[in-house]
């Protein structure tokens, strides 16, 4: 049997990371080797913890999924180029100077940057840009809405969707952000002319699909040659 590969969580405080460690913790192939985050971990936690400003005593590992806030980002992405490990990395609301440090470290070790790690949301990317190519004449809208503690707005998952239909069409898309209760996630694509609609909808139910996409990712991404990869075509391959 082959050695599990070792998994380093970056942003293990918060929602995605308590995901990604208690849904981690139930696939033999992965093993959580260090937690990082900048609150206090649970005392009762079997994985060793780390703090962020501790991140160069952390053990070997293969990859790391990194769920932090964008200002984490530098710090392990440093920590992935120094230990030659892959980097998945589902942080959003990066800006150009942040986007860069990830093109860069793709010079050197295998990285992964997707704004949602449903598979549901990479099939609908495909759609979308397919739609809007044949469709270029249409009005088109991306509609999203989350919890109200979100803090990015358009959210990571609308603007990747809107890049697709501007890819498709040659055209941006308007936005609409909602912010409200405890919605998971939610994206309408709309597409629209006179007398008819078409519209492409994903909804999240339940945040572990996107740990479970990550670790997936994660899994596939590690040992993988250095460069920027693709989510859809990582987790559709057959």
């Amino acid at each position: 049997m082959n050695a599990p590969i070792r998994l380093l969580i970056h942003g293990a405080s918060g929602r995605m990371g308590q995901a990604l460690l208690r849904l981690a913790a139930t696939m033999p192939e992965l093993q959580v080797v260090a937690a990082v985050s900048r609150q206090p971990f649970p005392a009762t936690s079997d994985v060793p913890w780390f703090a962020t400003t501790a991140l160069a005593a952390v053990p070997a590992f293969d990859v790391a999924i990194d769920f932090s806030l964008p200002a984490g980002l530098s710090g392990i992405t440093a920590l992935c180029r120094a230990r030659g490990a892959a980097l998945v990395c589902g942080s959003t609301g990066l800006d150009p100077a942040q986007r860069a440090v990830l093109a860069d470290a793709a010079n050197h070790i295998a990285v992964l940057w997707a704004a949602n790690f449903s598979i549901g949301i990479a099939v609908l990317n495909e759609l979308v840009r397919q739609a809007a190519a044949a469709l270029p004449d249409w009005d088109c809208d991306v509609i999203e809405a989350h919890h109200r503690s979100k803090r990015d707005a358009p959210s990571g998952t609308a603007l990747a969707l809107g890049a697709a239909l501007t890819e498709g069409r040659g055209r941006a898309p308007q936005y609409c952000a909602i912010r409200a209760g405890d919605i998971v996630g939610e994206h309408t694509v709309m597409l629209t002319a006179a007398g008819e609609r078409l519209e492409l909808i994903h909804r999240a139910s339940d945040r572990d699909i996107f740990a479970r996409g990550a670790l997936e990712a994660a899994r596939r991404l590690a040992g993988q040659a250095a460069g920027s990869h693709d989510l859809g075509s990582l987790l559709l391959a057959r």
